[in-house]
């Protein structure tokens, strides 16, 4: 069914919504949701699952709430299965980035990581997975090579072996996001945008040739989403994290880099974003920028609520140009029309 600019907005703005809640039992007030159209997926951790045959009743509640929906369509359900310490669910992949990227057959490794997280998520009854990480570190135990989350410090063996990981995954059915442009591979060891600010100074050249070169690869390979890192990269644009800059988002990933799939914030609670207001504002400043999905990850209901409502009350307003709402809410549809 095509997006229909005149449909309801806060229909319309739900379907631009992640949204998360916290325990192992879906509330009656998410389900309400699911039922009313108003959400495109659900995120789901650890605190969620305690045993296949809860995360099984769980997951079912959630497709038979979003099946009663006037418009059903597919839900997108998902989580990190990035591999080593980054699991929501227990199981493939055991290997780390870090591990894969040294060992004896990396491109072998990275494809069975990719496979064995696609069965992992399958089995469970998840589509999408929010992996591979495409961040290249410059420095050994900096932020993002400490948690063993980076294949390695080539942009090309990154490439390679993000690749193979996402097409794996992808050939299984389960839909890949590439993480975390442009980049988050030059943040030092404590630069968390979860737990606070991050800036990285880098060279614009040096942000081209290896934050972003390994996604040039990812998307000629069909990779279905791209997150954007919430640092603010002064080479590209001094004045927002990159899931709040047009240049950045637009310019870069969709100009430059041909992109044309979803594009996901990253958890829209992060601490980097403490400045930009409540979950309303922040989810503004995302959809002004050019991101389709706002990931509402705070096992807090009321958030996306908070972000669905001040989208609707945008949108109806002028404040966000309801043409380039449908395109998004349309790439989002696709998604998830791709899907089972």
């Amino acid at each position: 069914m095509a997006v229909q600019e005149q449909e309801d907005s806060r229909v319309l703005a739900g379907r631009r919504i992640v949204l998360s809640y916290s325990g192992p039992t879906p509330p009656a007030g998410v389900l309400r949701t699911l039922r009313e159209g108003r959400a495109a997926g659900v995120i789901l951790f650890g605190e969620n699952v305690t045993s296949p045959e809860q995360l099984a009743r769980a997951v079912a509640d959630l497709k038979q709430a979003a099946a009663e929906a006037p418009h059903p369509r597919t839900l997108l359900l998902m989580t990190d299965q990035e591999g080593g310490r980054v699991r929501r669910l227990p199981g493939a992949p055991e290997l780390s980035a870090r591990s894969v990227g040294s060992a004896a057959d990396p491109v072998a490794a990275a494809a069975e990581s990719g496979s064995g997280a696609a069965r992992t998520l399958a089995d469970a009854g998840l589509n999408l997975n929010l992996a591979p990480v495409l961040d290249v570190y410059d420095k050994p135990d900096n932020f993002i090579d400490h948690y063993e989350r980076s294949y390695g410090q080539d942009p090309g063996a990154v490439a390679e072996l993000g690749t193979a990981f996402l097409t794996a995954q992808q050939g299984l059915g389960v839909a890949a996001t590439a993480k975390h442009f442009p980049g988050l591979g030059a943040a030092p060891r404590g630069a968390n945008t979860d737990e606070g600010q991050v800036t990285l100074n880098v060279p614009l050249s040096q942000l081209r040739s290896r934050g972003e070169a390994p996604y040039r690869t990812a998307i000629a390979a069909g990779v279905r989403l791209v997150m954007a890192s919430w640092a603010v990269y002064p080479a590209l644009d001094p004045d927002h994290p990159a899931g709040f800059s047009s240049t950045i988002i637009q310019g870069e990933l969709r100009g430059r880099l041909g992109f044309d799939g979803v594009t996901v914030t990253d958890a829209m609670e992060a601490k980097a974003l403490a400045p930009y207001g409540g979950a309303g504002d922040r989810a503004l400043a995302a959809a002004g920028a050019g991101m389709d999905l706002m990931l509402c990850s705070a096992r807090d209901p009321g958030q996306a609520e908070e972000a669905t409502e001040a989208l609707a009350a945008a949108l109806d307003d002028g404040r966000l140009d309801r043409h380039a709402f449908t395109e998004a809410v349309a790439r989002v549809d696709e998604l998830r029309a791709s899907l089972d």
